[in-house]
């Protein structure tokens, strides 16, 4: 990192944005292509969860290739100043590599989903058969994340 004035090292803080943030940006291979894509997931035991459909360009890559580079955002706010170059921002970021795992298994998917629901703040979940038959949990396994703030 070329700034490491900025670079988080502690570990709580890293954590404490894997818990917070909403989004996850996924960076995979299509064969010679880069292909990106937002999801929420659900954050536990150093994993992302994610659902998706049974079927797509995601899981075709991913069944292909289930090494994924990533990115989230935590707080980030535009500051102003009196001069356009007094302007900056305030952010923090993580980005980080990991595999993914496919999980069809009916109690994984259930698990999965739960630890999503969590994420937001619901408890206590129930899932219709058919929802949960619909669906697939993309479980990635966080291999390395490094975070990079300004205040």
């Amino acid at each position: 990192m070329r700034r490491k004035d900025k670079q988080i090292t502690d570990r709580k803080v890293i954590e404490k944005i894997l818990r917070t943030a909403n989004t996850v940006r996924i960076a995979m291979v299509d064969k010679s292509k880069p292909y990106i894509v937002p999801l929420n997931y659900g954050y536990k035991d150093n994993a992302l969860y994610i659902h998706c459909a049974k079927e797509g360009r995601k899981l075709d890559i991913l069944r292909y290739n289930p090494h994924v580079c990533f990115e989230i955002e935590g707080k980030h706010e535009l500051v102003t100043g009196p001069k356009a170059c007094d302007w900056t921002m305030q952010y923090e970021s993580l980005i980080g590599y990991g595999t993914v795992e496919i999980l069809e298994n009916e109690n994984d998917k259930i698990k999965g989903l739960n630890i999503l629901m969590e994420h937001f703040g619901s408890f206590n979940n129930t899932y219709h058969p058919k929802h949960i038959e619909n669906i697939v949990i993309l479980k990635m396994a966080i291999e390395s994340v490094t975070g990079k703030q300004s205040k």
